[in-house]
């Protein structure tokens, strides 16, 4: 009967010990620096903004967060890898909405579950694209646009960044729900883009806010629209294409972090609070601002509940659209 007793006691006092074990681990953490992958190469929009945070964030954790670009495949290489990484917290990866809710429809065999292999830190933010025409384009509204498209079905060429990517399935969208048929060109690049949208070489394209922003003061091109459901900051006379006669018409690119499944709940909410903080923060907030973008700050939950709804949206659009995966 002792015997029994002193084993009951000595299971409490390791419960005990185990109990308050895990939120020293967590206090503890991080105790070296932290990778950010990246899933593209450096330079674009997506290192800039996973640095603009990633420093911030590093203050307040006390250790440095490393970014590395890890490019290739329509930025699922990069985020294979960290899905597959360990899930201690010191592999975290910037979530983008062309990796987590595009490609997932694009390509098959991706390689990851975004709803299995993930544990959602938080957003980061939003940013929208821009409808943009070489100045020489007869329209010179969305509407007359899209009146221009119906006349000459297939004949208007559009420009993106790649195919799968975000600008890419934007414009997919904007046909579908206009019901007009666009052709699309794709692109190494936004970079590339310009250069033959600027060239007269392709009448339209689809580009994100800071790269054509310039260009459109400069009148060197025409915005017909912005992506998002209210107007950018950048250009605040552009309507938007839901005020051009596309209700509840929204295609940005969402930001945010996401770590390996199975990362432990105190590291992942220690993560999202510093996230948080770094958003509230008017230097972040000024640098975010100059790539077009706006905080959106929020819960593990909420951003994994949108990477779940923006997956859903695109693999609908796609469907009606006619791309099948590859």
């Amino acid at each position: 009967m002792a015997r029994s007793k002193w084993c009951f006691l000595a299971a409490l006092a390791m419960a005990a010990l185990l109990g308050g074990a895990l939120p020293a681990m967590a206090q503890a953490y991080p105790d070296r620096p932290i990778t950010l992958i990246v899933p593209f190469p450096p330079g674009g929009s997506t290192t800039i903004v996973a640095r603009i945070v990633a420093d911030k964030m590093s203050e307040a954790l006390g250790q440095q967060i490393v970014v590395d670009n890890r490019g290739g495949a329509g930025g699922t290489i990069g985020t294979r890898a960290a899905a597959k990484s360990a899930p201690d917290g010191y592999t975290i990866v910037l979530g983008y909405s062309g990796t987590m809710a595009v490609a997932p429809s694009m390509i098959a065999n991706i390689g990851y579950d975004i709803r299995k292999d993930f544990a959602a830190i938080g957003r980061i933010g939003a940013a929208p694209s821009t409808v943009v025409v070489h100045p020489s384009f007869p329209a010179k509204t969305l509407q007359e646009f899209f009146a221009y498209a119906k006349a000459n079905p297939g004949k208007v060429n559009f420009g993106s960044a790649g195919v799968g990517s975000l600008n890419h399935i934007a414009g997919e969208y904007l046909a579908v729900r206009a019901g007009i048929k666009i052709t699309h060109v794709p692109y190494k690049g936004s970079g590339p883009v310009m250069t033959d949208l600027l060239g007269g070489h392709i009448p339209m394209a689809f580009a994100p806010v800071p790269t054509v922003h310039s260009n459109v003061q400069a009148g060197k091109l025409r915005a017909l629209a912005v992506t998002s459901l209210k107007r950018s900051d950048l250009m605040p006379d552009v309507p938007t294409v839901a005020e051009s006669g596309l209700p509840g018409f929204e295609a940005v690119l969402r930001y945010g972090l996401a770590a390996p499944a199975g990362t432990p709940r105190p590291i992942v909410e220690r993560l999202n609070k510093e996230l948080k903080a770094a958003l509230a923060s008017d230097e972040v907030k000024k640098r975010l601002a100059l790539e077009g973008a706006e905080p959106l700050p929020s819960s593990p939950e909420e951003y994994a509940a949108d990477m779940d709804k923006e997956e859903r949206q695109w693999a609908e659009v796609l469907k009606s659209a006619g791309i099948k995966p590859q």
